[in-house]
């Protein structure tokens, strides 16, 4: 045999052997439909991601969307992961991009990521949600009891995207005819609630708004200093935080998707410990159903004080 003919006999047969090994792994590997499901759902390539605004301390919202991650992938049956976000724009922008499939989102941010986002639905809320309220806090040096010692004051906001710790404030001061030019200075906008119980106890802003439950979460854990810094004002009762799904989870998994995500949510139980860590952190006694109804008036409050600006 020559030389020249085993050289291209050789080659056919590692052509051979290549491609047997090529066909045997596709095999290996079934092709996952959108939407397919055989009761366990199918497993596919990327994982549900989710995310929240970053209205907390980082730490405490990694553990958080650390535990729901697990516990939305053990119930499911598909991986899912927390992605965190540096502020609340890049939660909707990250949600727009579809990046991420299911944001904890405030009243505000919820209603923006919808409105750029069409067949994104609000599924579900916390018990507390339906009857929200902000707090509005002043140093005791600053000798502020009401909304009426305010203007000549400093003030800061929460996020300038907070339904919270801005939007909602904003609203109730403008109600009792105080305009943000009746502060000393601009109002300032600190970026999380705790970091509103901060500066307004050291001193640097003579007042704040920030989120009810997080100022009671915090009375509660002994981190505020009641003789430097208290609340003189609880607003109305309003919709807030409510997790909004993408439109491409469904077309990723089918309609069910919706179902299990929302059976899985209001399933969390505090009689369970597992599910009690989760619910404590979030500061609810369990999950129930919403509706982009619910959020309406947001959007109406967002529209007139210039917050949201599309048609």
């Amino acid at each position: 045999m020559t030389a020249p003919y085993r050289r291209y006999r050789r080659f056919w047969l590692w052509m051979a052997l290549w491609l047997a090994v090529a066909l045997g792994l596709t095999a290996c590997v079934a092709p996952v439909q959108p939407g397919a499901t055989n009761g366990a759902m199918q497993t596919v390539e990327r994982p549900l991601v989710i995310s929240a605004i970053p209205d907390q301390d980082p730490e405490k919202l990694q553990r958080l969307y650390g535990l729901v991650a697990d516990y939305l992938a053990q119930e499911l049956g598909i991986p899912v992961e927390y992605k965190p976000v540096t502020d609340y724009a890049a939660s909707v922008t990250g949600f727009k991009v579809g990046d991420l499939d299911l944001v904890w989102y405030g009243g505000l941010t919820g209603v923006q990521a919808r409105l750029q986002v069409p067949g994104a639905h609000a599924i579900a809320q916390r018990d507390i949600d339906e009857k929200f309220v902000s707090v509005f806090i002043a140093n005791t040096a600053s000798g502020i009891t009401s909304l009426e010692d305010l203007p000549g004051h400093t003030f800061t906001f929460g996020s300038e995207s907070s339904t919270s710790g801005r939007l909602m404030p904003q609203y109730f001061l403008q109600q009792h005819g105080i305009q943000l030019s009746d502060f000393k200075g601009q109002p300032g906008f600190s970026g999380s609630h705790d970091k509103t119980i901060e500066l307004v106890t050291a001193g640097a802003y003579d007042a704040g708004a920030l989120n009810a439950q997080v100022w009671n979460s915090r009375l509660a854990e002994g981190r505020v200093d009641t003789e430097r810094v208290q609340v003189f004002y609880t607003t109305p009762e309003y919709y807030d935080y409510h997790w909004v799904l993408h439109p491409s989870v469904v077309e990723r998994y089918g309609e069910e998707i919706v179902t299990r995500i929302q059976e899985a949510l209001f399933k969390l139980d505090p009689a369970n410990p597992e599910h009690k860590e989760i619910l404590d952190l979030f500061g609810a006694q369990k999950f129930i159903p919403t509706q982009d109804e619910n959020y309406a008036a947001i959007e109406a409050v967002a529209r007139e004080i210039g917050l949201i600006v599309e048609p």
